[in-house]
């Protein structure tokens, strides 16, 4: 939420943006990934998943279909049949009034069953709209996340004099609900500070749960009443007891945590494994920072708890916006913390931040957004976010639908960044393929002409077709998997292979990869990387891990290409993304036959 909100007027928070697009002249590639990497775990997410954010600011009391959950549950059908995996909901508990879009919490354990702040049901509708919603959406198998709003309350019940200083609203005794569900209320000692001073100042009286850090973009007071839980037992308990009764209650698959640098991140973790633990159910958080050093230094200080929404891709979309054409397309090779770290990343164009006009986040991605949408649902790593309101009110669904239905039928295998092909106005980018699925070459064009380009792909002698449907007639590669592709201008276009013709000299080499190297200290793992785009494409992120169970020989096999020759190395890498490549030129050779062996030693 990071933003100020809407119809909590006693309450506000505002930032200010440096928002700056940048020029083709003054753009270099960025071929690097950064130094720090963090740790990874096994997030639950359904293979090739697509995530929607089911809400934007401010979303209509009615609709159509009733409240806002009406709304949904009606979706339910064409989301599932959409590829839509998982909908991320609003928050779904009582704030400081009828209009209040959630983030303004007053009571965390009203689902709009209470008669509070003048209304029993929420923005989005009753606790009955909502658990018949979520049943709709999970008898289409679509999971549901909650956004867990943890930093903050707002709206309290009564005044109370603070510390012997303030006379503050913060007494919250939840008289419209009384002991149901929880008898726990909350007094200003169970807080640090509120924004109730001056001028949207702060009365503080304990010391904030911690200092500000990342060069003070993260800092622990955010708005409305600051919660304490540092030193605050009782209020660690209370939000972990909340967390595993709304997840019963609504039979929830995961959690979205709102404005996480906000909040102390040792009780950040404590409450990840207290509820979310080894369920199963998935976490994502929103730690708003643009800097990508700062945001992967969270993803270690979390632990690979939680899933972080890549907040530095957003920014990277919305410079190809503003530049709307003069912006350099090679800043989207390796870019953003879903390159540095996918399986901990959650890639978005839009949300509803960005796209509330006078919010203190507001950045759309005005122009050239199927780009976007079409860079983060075909790429390897990430788990992309769809927004609601791109899908059902920008216009966009449509496109959007074709994108996820090529994503899960094609967006698999090796990826290859095209960077010696990539220039000012178009972007390649290629998925290999398995076994059971034939892989895609992504092409992206913010020119005002259409392009061509000249591409060695994973695909020989293949016939592929642009599954969007954005370019008619075939394009036919040669034995190397060599041919001209053509993009739209301002356009996209992905190509799928069809009926492959393999002649018999080429097909499949299963080769085994084995070198000898006793260089190594825990941690740190030996790997084949090469020209090919089963070998990695020389992405040192893409390389390939060989086995260390007969150490010092490392082990791995990996089909290749009969008949193509390939350029390779071994290298070195530990779980910080640090690499060491081995000395001497690349290693060359051609794969023939069904199988082969290498034998080499690390030189």
């Amino acid at each position: 939420m990071t933003n100020f909100l809407r119809g909590v007027t006693r309450f506000s928070f505002a930032a200010s943006l440096l928002l700056a697009g940048c020029a083709k002249e003054a753009t270099q590639p960025n071929a690097g990934l950064p130094v720090a990497v963090a740790p990874t775990t096994a997030n639950a997410t359904v293979a090739n998943g697509v995530m929607m954010q089911g809400f934007y600011w401010d979303v209509p009391t009615t609709t159509p279909a009733g409240t806002w959950w009406q709304n949904l549950g009606s979706k339910a059908t064409e989301l599932g049949q959409a590829g839509i995996t998982a909908v991320w909901l609003p928050p779904a508990y009582k704030g400081s009034g009828a209009l209040d879009v959630g983030y303004g919490v007053y009571d965390r354990y009203d689902l709009g069953e209470f008669n509070q702040k003048g209304t029993v049901a929420t923005r989005y509708g009753t606790l009955a709209q909502l658990q018949s919603a979520i049943g709709a959406l999970h008898g289409q198998g679509v999971q549901v996340y909650e956004d867990m709003v943890m930093n903050h309350f707002t709206s309290a019940d009564a005044q109370e004099l603070a510390n012997g200083q303030y006379n503050v609203y913060t007494s919250f005794t939840y008289p419209g609900r009384g002991n149901t569900y929880s008898s726990y209320q909350w007094h200003w000692g169970n807080f640090t500070a509120t924004q109730q001073a001056p001028n949207n100042g702060w009365y503080q009286w304990k010391a904030y749960d911690f200092q500000p850090y990342a060069n003070g973009d993260a800092y622990d007071n955010l708005l409305g009443s600051e919660i304490q839980y540092n030193g605050n037992t009782a209020n660690v308990n209370e939000t972990i007891s909340w967390g595993n009764w709304i997840t019963t209650k609504l039979g929830l698959d995961g959690y979205r945590l709102d404005a996480t640098k906000h909040i102390y991140t040792p009780f950040l973790n404590q409450w990840l494994d207290a509820v979310k633990g080894t369920s199963g159910r998935f976490a994502v958080s929103e730690a708003w920072f643009r800097n990508l050093t700062d945001l992967n230094n969270y993803a270690a200080a979390t632990g690979g708890r939680t899933s972080l929404f890549d907040v530095p891709l957003h920014y990277t979309f919305q410079d190809m916006s503003n530049g709307n054409g003069a912006w350099d397309m090679r800043g989207l090779q390796f870019a953003g913390f879903t390159e540095a770290n996918g399986p901990l990343s959650v890639s978005f164009v839009d949300n509803h931040d960005t796209d509330q006009q006078g919010g203190a986040l507001y950045s759309p991605v005005v122009n050239l957004k199927m780009l976007a949408y079409a860079y983060i649902l075909t790429r390897e790593k990430g788990y992309p976010c769809v927004f609601y309101r791109d899908f059902y009110e920008y216009g966009l669904g449509a496109q959007i639908k074709k994108l996820i239905a090529i994503r899960k039928a094609n967006a698999y295998g090796a990826a290859n960044e095209y960077t010696s092909v990539n220039d000012a106005n178009v972007y390649a980018y290629s998925r290999a393929g398995d076994a059971t699925h034939k892989g895609l070459l992504l092409l992206l064009n913010d020119g005002s002409t259409a392009a061509s380009k000249g591409i060695t792909t994973p695909f020989a002698n293949a016939t592929l077709t642009d599954a969007t449907g954005n370019n008619a007639g075939s394009i036919t590669t040669n034995a190397s998997g060599y041919a001209v592709f053509p993009v739209g201008a301002r356009s996209y276009a992905v190509w799928v292979p069809g009926g492959t013709t393999t002649p018999p000299a080429t097909g499949t080499t299963a080769v085994q990869f084995n070198v000898t190297y006793s260089n190594t200290v825990t941690g740190q793992d030996v790997y084949v990387l090469g020209s090919t785009a089963q070998l990695g494409a020389w992405n040192t992120a893409n390389a390939i891990k060989l086995s260390g169970a007969a150490y010092p020989k490392w082990s791995g096999t990996i089909n290749l290409t009969s008949g193509t020759s390939v350029q390779f190395k071994y290298i070195r890498k530990d779980a910080a993304g640090n690499v060491l490549y081995e000395g001497g030129s690349n290693r060359v050779f051609t794969p023939t036959g069904t199988s082969q062996v290498r034998n080499d030693t690390w030189q």
